[in-house]
């Protein structure tokens, strides 16, 4: 049996508290006591409707850190995605990142609707809305192949905001 599915990341931030923030407050993760006795500058967050034991973990390296260069000057992760239920989700995550001043950009991959936020140190993510698989027609695979602009108040007339996304893809039909 192979790998089927992330469990967590884990990543370095200048200022615990201040990411510890932001991802509780702009995409709802929880903290999890889990950090081991005595250690310090550790934090473990488990995202609003998971099931994993934390989804990710943030590790202080202080406030003289630079920011990643990865991407430009040298190789690294780009981003992680995580995915939401509802295009309604979306729409209301897309409001908290604005207002975090957090949303740098948003596309319509076809198949996916997505946004792309970035935290306080720079580090940027997606948060995403999967087609579900019977829903799935010719025009939207075809889109796969080029990055649109997305219109998230026509995918909710299309698809409806409280339709449950990735059913046959992430989620079991």
């Amino acid at each position: 049996m192979g790998i089927h599915r992330l469990n967590h990341a884990v990543l370095y931030v200048s200022d615990l508290d201040r990411s510890v923030a932001f991802y509780r407050d702009v995409l709802g993760f929880r903290p999890v006591p889990m950090t081991p006795e005595g250690f310090r500058g550790a934090a473990f967050l488990q995202a609003p409707d998971s099931t994993n034991d934390h989804d990710l973990g943030l590790f202080e390296i202080g406030a003289a850190a630079g920011r990643s260069t990865a991407g430009r000057a040298t190789v690294g992760l780009y981003h992680l995605a995580w995915e939401v239920d509802t295009l309604d989700e979306l729409a209301a995550t897309a409001g908290r990142l604005t207002q975090a001043g957090a949303l740098v950009g948003s596309s319509d991959h076809g198949t996916t609707k997505s946004l792309y936020g970035r935290d306080p140190d720079g580090l940027e993510f997606e948060v995403v809305w999967l087609v579900p698989a019977d829903r799935l027609d010719d025009a939207a695979l075809a889109a796969r192949t080029r990055i649109g602009r997305l219109d998230l108040p026509a995918e909710i007339r299309r698809y409806g905001g409280d339709t449950r996304g990735g059913i046959g893809i992430s989620v079991p039909a």
